[in-house]
């Protein structure tokens, strides 16, 4: 369990006393706003959580929080979307807020029908969780302008305030310890501009390629979903190359479970005859009876940043914004052999 963060612990970080993280987190008065944020920064990295008697009595006020996730993004392997939402639920529970989900159908995304939660004016704000379409998105901004966190996504135009994991650099890293594994020919799983998510980590292969000094072989680069649902379909896709690699980068780890199913069907071995990655470091149970070597995206803290965030923008606080990168780290598993 973790451990319990105390006023005390905030203060000696600092080097103040008690009572001015008190009166900081309180909002009372007595010190300069840039030592009170300096505070309430601290305060949320550090994960404290005011007790029952603090809440009840100050001023804080609870909000309910709208969680928007396509259905494309709900299918029976679709855990890792499904942990997010559970992590946010509880984030903002145990911040005295309550949410309220809302599964939005590719057909009221085509159509650009409000979501429910927010037309009849339920939640507070929103976080979407999982890319949707640019003009869904923009209508929702345009007709309500309500207070918004994009989660794991990002528009890249500049005005929107989002969390996401470190793609780039996780598909790079991954990438460099398959050449530190002694392999020279490496592709590629996964559908470029799909998703921001999977073309930023389609780029940070690639630039490994390039710092190695290893071509990039189109033949490699193998689909799999499509690219205008996004839905994953493993009869359509996953095609396999005739001049195969030694290894596979792939895009996440469903994406994984289901190259290696391909692969054995083909009779290959994983790893003695190819060797492959994943990414996000969660994966529904009994797809994939090997351990993953992937790369882990703390999806708590990625979670923890968008409720802070969103909350202190409801409130009109001072918050981070636009796009935090939160970073992850790479775990070794059974899936990649050692070449001479």
């Amino acid at each position: 369990m973790a451990k319990l963060v105390r006023l005390k612990d905030i203060a000696d970080r600092i080097g103040v006393s008690t009572v001015t993280v008190s009166k900081a987190l309180s909002g009372q008065k007595g010190m300069s706003e840039e030592l009170r944020d300096k505070i309430n920064i601290l305060a949320d990295e550090m994960g404290y959580v005011p007790s029952v008697s603090r809440k009840v009595g100050n001023t804080v006020k609870s909000y309910t929080l709208g969680v928007l996730i396509s259905e494309a993004y709900m299918s029976e392997y679709s855990s890792f979307y499904n942990r997010m939402h559970q992590q946010v639920s509880q984030i903002a529970m145990d911040r005295g807020c309550f949410t309220m989900l809302e599964v939005i159908s590719s057909e009221n995304e085509e159509k650009k029908v409000m979501p429910r939660i927010i037309g009849d004016g339920k939640v507070d704000g929103a976080i979407v969780i999982g890319r949707m379409g640019e003009g869904y998105l923009k209508m929702i901004k345009d007709e309500s302008n309500i207070p918004t966190i994009y989660l794991d996504f990002c528009n890249h135009k500049g005005d929107e305030d989002a969390v996401v994991s470190d793609s780039y650099n996780g598909a790079y890293c991954l990438t460099n310890h398959l050449f530190d594994m002694g392999h020279k020919t490496i592709g590629f799983v996964g559908t470029i501009l799909a998703s921001g998510t999977i073309t930023d980590r389609y780029l940070g292969y690639i630039k490994s390629l390039l710092e190695h000094g290893h071509p990039f072989i189109g033949d490699w680069i193998i689909p799999d979903r499509d690219l205008d649902t996004g839905v994953m379909d493993y009869d359509r896709f996953f095609t396999l190359p005739e001049d195969m690699p030694t290894a596979f980068v792939c895009t996440c780890d469903i994406t994984a479970s289901m190259l290696i199913k391909k692969l054995r069907e083909n009779g290959y071995k994983v790893p003695d005859d190819i060797s492959v990655v994943g990414y996000d470091n969660y994966l529904y149970p009994g797809l994939c009876d090997i351990k993953l070597t992937t790369f882990g995206v703390d999806s708590y803290e990625m979670g923890r940043n968008a409720v802070i965030n969103l909350i202190r923008k409801i409130s009109g606080e001072r918050y981070r914004q636009g796009i935090t990168i939160i970073e992850g780290h790479m775990i070794e598993g059974e899936s990649v052999k050692r070449l001479n």
